[in-house]
């Protein structure tokens, strides 16, 4: 069942590289006590993930910030390494904390896993994006296959 407005999010352990190198961070981590934008994508390095969405919420970062979110997190079914080269790329620094869902297991517990198969990538996450509070979803905003307009930072920040 897909995680609707209102509800916990479940627990789970992700991976995030730190600069003494990749280091687990669980969910409380990330949402206790937090206002926090989460934004999930099937793939780093993939071309929408790349040329749109991270690179919104790495512009927008101080904008969504200055409306009362603490943090702003980023998520894909790859491995921390992919992740914290995908961060670097990107230039997300201090702006974006990118975790790594190495085996889905946090996608699959939201239920916004997806089959990408036939793309020769398994297992992956669907595009979608969501404001938590104190580790309740807020707002949740997943887009139609292919689609990229509600996960955004230009419609999560129009909505902050």
């Amino acid at each position: 069942m897909t995680v609707q407005v209102g509800d916990q999010i479940p627990q789970a352990t992700l991976m995030t590289m730190t600069p003494e190198g990749p280091a687990p961070i669980t969910t409380d981590e990330l949402f206790k006590g937090k206002t926090v934008a989460l934004f999930a994508v099937p793939g780093a390095f993939t071309p929408t993930c790349s040329a749109k969405h991270l690179p919104g919420f790495v512009e927008r970062a101080d904008e969504i910030r200055a409306k009362g979110v603490d943090a702003i997190v980023g998520v894909s079914v790859n491995d921390v390494f992919v992740m914290g080269a995908w961060g670097e790329q990107a230039g997300a620094g201090d702006k974006v904390t990118l975790v790594a869902d190495g085996n889905g297991e946090f996608t699959r517990a939201v239920g916004l896993e997806m089959d990408a198969s036939k793309f020769g990538m398994g297992g992956r996450s669907q595009r979608y994006s969501m404001l938590v509070k104190d580790g309740v979803v807020k707002q949740l905003n997943v887009e139609q296959a292919g689609e990229f307009r509600v996960s955004s930072a230009d419609f999560l920040v129009d909505r902050l």
